[in-house]
């Protein structure tokens, strides 16, 4: 029975391995808006006085942290975007095709 688990679990590559992917997906997410909340509550408390400064503070810092978290989700799904070879960007960057 458990040899049967352990062949099922090798049999799927980790590229196509979604409920991994949800997974590191969700873990990055929430860590990342929990740590950016917290940051940003820090920074509010030190530098702003009023409620409504604070908060945007927060909120802020808690939209930076969601916007890192889906950048990294989506290469996690998507994969990494191609690099750029350096003789792509000076033919570029020099007009000539």
């Amino acid at each position: 029975m458990a040899e049967e688990q352990q062949q099922k679990a090798q049999g799927i590559p980790p590229r196509y391995d979604l409920n991994a992917k949800w997974d590191a997906c969700l873990d990055i997410t929430m860590r990342r808006l929990t740590y950016s909340s917290l940051a940003g509550a820090f920074t509010a408390l030190l530098f702003f006085r009023s409620p409504v400064t604070r908060w945007a503070s927060v909120a802020f810092a808690a939209g930076v942290g969601i916007g890192s978290a889906y950048t990294d989700c989506s290469y996690i799904f998507d994969g990494f975007p191609q690099k750029v070879s350096s003789s792509e960007v000076s033919s570029i960057s020099s007009g000539s095709p």
